[in-house]
């Protein structure tokens, strides 16, 4: 069409300004964010303990791949570590290859954990409170790229629109997941198995209970 005209010079249709592309809405967190660390790492504890062999299976599947590709495959397989837990949430049929769906979301999930991973890694070697922060802004970036089908930038942006409620509850929470980990890793170090799923688990309750799952997003996964 030329500019200015009215209707399609090839079949008459008249132009209408509906049909130009809609403004992105930039998404909004609930009011009211508060955060619950016993509640959610009990929970995820709770979710783990009762699938444990396909929880342990995939953190070390999980462990070996970002071990021997970093960063690269971190973002999607930590996208399908979240779906995998997501389902388990919903009562929805889990199963280990959702570990490998995180690729379906490769491109937006690659970037967020490449920037996240900088961001985060500057802000520890600098300024360690601050990296901490950093931490607990972007801990909801993978659950929103695959959950409301967000690209890298906007998930980043929403999962900091939720911590921003509360920053010492989410920086809190995360130091209580670093701290399990830690103790995972001195246990023979055999216990990471157990503590990287009860990360996933956790931070998982923590959206649903946040922001709530998609309906529609599960049920096309």
């Amino acid at each position: 069409m030329s500019p200015g005209a009215s209707f399609c010079t090839s079949c008459g249709t008249p132009y209408s300004a509906a049909a130009a592309p809609a403004a992105v809405i930039p998404w909004t967190p609930p009011s009211g964010i508060q955060t619950y660390t016993g509640r959610w790492i009990g929970e995820g504890w709770r979710m783990v303990t009762s699938d444990l062999g396909t929880f342990m299976l995939m953190a070390l599947v999980y462990a070996f791949l970002t071990s021997a590709v970093p960063v690269i495959i971190q973002g999607p397989l930590s996208v399908g570590f979240h779906l995998f837990c997501a389902k388990k949430i919903l009562g929805r049929r889990a199963e280990f290859a959702d570990l490998f769906k995180g690729f379906d979301f490769f491109v937006p999930s690659l970037v967020a954990s490449l920037l996240v991973s900088i961001l985060v890694s500057v802000g520890l070697v600098f300024f360690l409170i601050p990296g901490l922060v950093l931490a607990a802004m972007y801990q909801f970036v993978y659950l929103f790229i695959f959950d409301k089908r967000m690209d890298f930038w906007p998930a980043m942006q929403a999962s900091h629109a939720v911590v921003k409620n509360d920053y010492a509850g989410f920086c809190l929470f995360v130091l209580a997941l670093i701290g399990i980990n830690v103790l995972g890793f001195l246990c023979l170090i055999v216990g990471i198995f157990v503590t990287i799923p009860l990360s996933f688990a956790a931070v998982t309750v923590a959206y649903r209970d946040l922001v709530g799952f998609e309906p529609q997003t599960l049920a096309s996964l």
